[in-house]
């Protein structure tokens, strides 16, 4: 044989064997750090989707975001705070947004707009892990220097910096925009991590409707970039509605013939639906955590149309209604399949979580509300890691939960958002009365469930007097 016909086949034998014994190409995402995409709703109430009771009812069937129900785990007791900046910082850092908002001077706190800088968000505990990240929406937790997204551990983002009720402004005959420095219309802003932020179009009524479409178009692409490569991603599609103005997509305005919201509840989940279909056509459905929430419940205004299911009020309150939402997660192989369950679970939990999951260590200067529900949302064990929480609306504690029990003590009026101070605390079993209607008489046999709940609201105020708080704006 010629010597050359012999490297040939030696040469091609090598070819072989390394395209056989290497491994493909690797799609983003692993076992040990896998991608997240978060989907959060704006006052969204527990009951609007099919798998909570709403979907068909509501004027609209919901069969993509019930599907992650279906192939994953529902929670019916997963609690966010009453307000949309709270209840977003207790989500990103893993604190109570009581917390967040501590002054650095003492233990007295102000209502300062956001987080700080010197908090530490989910976004920066997955940058460090190696995540590519992104927030495609609305932030509404800091619009000054050093406190945008991409100043918080976000590589992208395209979206709104405040509240969605903005785009009410420019559109009203009697805005004045002499009136104050800071009541400017919103814009959209576009950054990178590194970079300022810029200003691009005015989020008005017209901007509103097609909002959602752009940020769920542009959720899609960075999967579509990311996805095939080595790093793991973060994205954060934070949706505007269902906050108010709810304004549907000129595509969607009377599909159903229900109205604006059924409109929008039809858009959000074909928009799920087509997200979801991305992730599964990439073939990155197995080592991609998805999760459907939301910040608060329904609107707390008249005639907002939003749904809470069997709970009481809405947001702004401290009742189930306000503090109950929807809490969907899948994750093929590591989360069960058609699992619901009742155990309580709180927005703080998600960040410590996550940070358990990809091997984080979180820094020791801080006090963290927040559990790892790792071996919860893998079904390792039927029990939460927390079985109490504690209700603020702005600074004013208003209560405490512990399991199914409430102990409040203030109450509302929902019309007025008038506070009642009580003589004596509201105890409630919400197993018993969901509804929140009728409080247990105190002399009777369930003066037992005093201690626990009072145990709970005296560890956390002990918590709040110990924690030293933001050493900086």
């Amino acid at each position: 044989m010629p010597q050359t016909t012999r490297v040939l086949r030696v040469s091609l034998c090598l070819l072989l064997m390394a395209a056989v014994s290497s491994p493909p190409a690797m799609a983003a995402g692993s076992d040990d750090k896998p991608n997240i995409v978060l989907i959060l709703m704006d006052n969204f109430g527990w009951g609007e989707i099919g798998v909570y009771g709403g979907g068909e009812l509501r004027g609209a069937p919901t069969p993509n975001i019930d599907s992650i129900a279906h192939e994953g785990l529902r929670l019916t007791h997963y609690n966010v705070e009453a307000e949309c900046v709270p209840s977003r910082a207790s989500m990103m850092t893993g604190r109570y947004g009581i917390r967040t908002r501590k002054r650095p001077d003492g233990p007295t706190r102000g209502t300062w707009y956001g987080i700080t800088k010197w908090e530490e968000t989910l976004a920066e505990v997955l940058s460090d892990s190696g995540y590519t990240t992104a927030l495609f929406g609305k932030w509404h937790l800091g619009d000054t220097e050093g406190r945008f997204p991409t100043d918080q551990g976000f590589d992208e983002w395209i979206g709104i910096p405040r509240s969605s009720d903005r785009a009410f402004w420019p559109d009203s005959n009697s805005y004045d925009p002499g009136a104050h420095p800071d009541a400017v219309f919103t814009r959209i802003m576009r950054s990178k991590r590194g970079e300022t932020p810029t200003e691009h179009e005015v989020f008005d009524r017209k901007k509103r409707t097609t909002i959602d479409r752009e940020i769920t178009d542009q959720s899609i692409d960075f999967i579509k970039r990311k996805g095939a490569g080595d790093k793991p991603f973060f994205v954060f599609l934070s949706y505007t509605q269902t906050h108010e103005p709810v304004d549907p997509h000129p595509d969607y305005y009377g599909k159903t013939g229900h109205g604006s919201f059924a409109d929008v509840l039809a858009q959000t989940d074909d928009y799920v639906g087509e997200l979801l279909a991305t992730i599964d056509d990439l073939d990155l459905k197995d080592n991609t955590i998805v999760i459907f929430t939301s910040d608060n419940g329904r609107e707390g205004i008249p005639r907002s149309f939003g749904f809470t299911g069997p709970w009481r009020a809405g947001m702004f309150s401290p009742y189930e209604g306000s503090l109950r939402v929807p809490f969907l997660i899948r994750w093929p192989g590591k989360v069960p399949a058609n699992r619901v369950s009742n155990e309580m679970m709180h927005a703080v939990d998600l960040l410590p979580t996550f940070a358990a999951i990809v091997g984080h260590d979180l820094p020791d200067d801080r006090v963290y509300d927040g559990a790892d529900q790792t071996a919860f949302l893998t079904g390792e064990t039927d029990e939460s890691a927390r079985d109490s929480v504690v209700i603020y609306l702005g600074n004013v504690l208003f209560g405490v939960k512990w399991k199914n029990w409430k102990l409040l003590l203030r109450e509302m009026e929902e019309d007025t958002y008038a506070i009642k101070e009580m003589a004596y605390p509201s105890v409630y079993n919400l197993i018993v009365d969901p509804k929140e209607e009728v409080p247990e008489l105190n002399y009777l046999n369930d003066t037992w469930v005093d201690f626990p709940l009072y145990q709970v609201l005296e560890d956390h105020e002990v918590s709040i007097e110990e924690d030293p708080g933001a050493p900086g704006l």
